[in-house]
């Protein structure tokens, strides 16, 4: 008798989450399938206008190119982090962990305009390399790739790090020890016992990065400058500068099945557990 009401309790608790699914997700993203295939008259003229359109593939391409990017350095730069955080002493442990955290109180509008103050012309890094004498003239770092990058690679590297760190917590350190024990230099024990062990750790970390760098608009907007168009800037200014809510529908569905895609890829290459430890 006691079980049926623990479950009557877990029943009700549970009730309102498909509610909330089908109002604030189900829905609205039928009506973005609908309007991609209605808008401005009903058809697949908008998809088939996707796969023909030379400026549209740019864009495309170019956001693979950048989240490819960004989530490669992330990963990299957060692997180093994680295997810091995992095997320092306590005090630098908290120094990491400090590090990692501070970020997280800044909104990314903000992280996006420090970014510009020190990356352009007359900004900080410019002019603290002309004082070092190491360039005479200031190089352009915003307003390209080269600034998105970098903005996206300092909000991803938190993202990148949490299931790197699940992943090293829980691997085995007496397979370490007794890989040296058998005769192996610490590098070798690096990359052929420890770096395997970390692979879905790292698998989870570059999907995480790489689906949040496909919706990224603030970043891009804010260092490109307008010259680096991904493919989220592009949805907005179709749907809010030119009308076109059609296309942007469509390349929003275009977006959201790719995501999807490689959600099911991941989970299909590993088990959830060992991504989030």
């Amino acid at each position: 008798m006691a079980e049926n009401p623990s479950r009557l309790k877990l029943a009700l608790l549970l009730a309102p989450l498909p509610v909330v699914l089908l109002l604030f997700y189900v829905l609205p993203f039928a009506g973005v399938v609908g309007w991609s295939f209605s808008l401005p008259t009903p058809g697949v003229e908008q998809y088939q206008r996707i796969a023909s359109d030379p400026a549209i593939h740019d864009v495309l391409w170019r956001t693979f190119r950048l989240c490819t990017t960004v989530s490669v350095l992330a990963l990299v730069i957060a692997y180093l982090m994680a295997y810091c955080w995992v095997f320092s002493p306590p005090f630098w442990q908290r120094m990491v962990e400090i590090c990692v955290f501070i970020p997280f109180w800044l909104s990314v509008l903000v992280r996006a305009f420090g970014w510009l103050i020190a990356l352009r012309s007359n900004g900080l890094l410019n002019g603290w390399l002309q004082s070092l004498g190491i360039i005479s003239e200031p190089l352009q770092l915003t307003r390209n790739e080269l600034g998105v990058v970098i903005g996206m690679v300092h909000f991803m590297v938190p993202f990148a790090l949490f299931p790197l760190v699940s992943t090293m917590r829980r691997l085995d350190p007496r397979v370490l020890l007794a890989a040296r024990g058998l005769g192996a230099g610490q590098l070798r024990t690096f990359w052929n016992i420890f770096v395997p062990q970390t692979i879905p750790g790292i698998l989870g970390a570059f999907i995480i990065v790489f689906v949040f760098c496909l919706g990224f608009f603030i970043t891009p907007a804010i260092l490109g400058g307008g010259q680096t168009v991904m493919v989220a800037e592009y949805v907005y200014l179709q749907m809010f500068q030119t009308s076109n809510w059609g296309l942007g529908a469509a390349l929003s569905v275009v977006l959201l099945a790719l995501v999807a895609g490689l959600i099911w890829a991941l989970l299909r290459m590993t088990r959830v557990d060992k991504l989030v430890g």
